[in-house]
């Protein structure tokens, strides 16, 4: 007997994730924890607040090891966090979960572009103070036979 599988609405149900992902350098937890918020995220304000214990749990990471994770997204410009509060009942004000903010792949591109700009001119300026302390050596070297 034929099973036919019911439709599914594309805007409920999956959520885009962008091909320059896989071109920043992310390791596969970080790309397991931003799939997580992409999936989590409103489609309008591009915001979501999961727990680390709930982003954890998806992705089978720790809490911690979670942290790590958002730490290393934020850093290289996919997202951005925002601190929370919360009321509890009897009126103690406590921190609740973070705001996260889906940022354009594209800044995180330019942002991972100019880090390798800077890295590459770093090891010029490297590879230009071996290559003259190498030569001021030689130089010695030559001052202290002759004398």
């Amino acid at each position: 007997m034929f099973q036919r599988w019911p439709k599914r609405d594309p805007n409920k149900h999956y959520y885009l994730v962008p091909n320059e992902v896989f071109n920043l350098g992310l390791s596969s937890h970080e790309i397991a924890v931003y799939n997580y918020l992409l999936r989590c995220e409103d489609r309008k304000t591009y915001q979501c607040h999961p727990s680390y214990r709930t982003i954890g749990r998806a992705v089978q990471l720790s809490e911690n090891t979670v942290r790590k994770y958002v730490a290393g997204l934020e850093e290289k410009g996919l997202i951005r966090t925002e601190p929370s509060t919360v009321t509890t009942k009897d009126g103690r004000v406590r921190n609740g979960s973070l705001i996260y903010t889906i940022r354009p792949v594209q800044e995180a591109m330019e942002l991972n572009y100019q880090r390798q700009f800077l890295q590459v001119e770093r090891d010029m300026e490297r590879a230009k103070a071996e290559k003259r302390l190498a030569e001021l050596n030689r130089q010695n070297e030559k001052n202290e036979e002759s004398a």
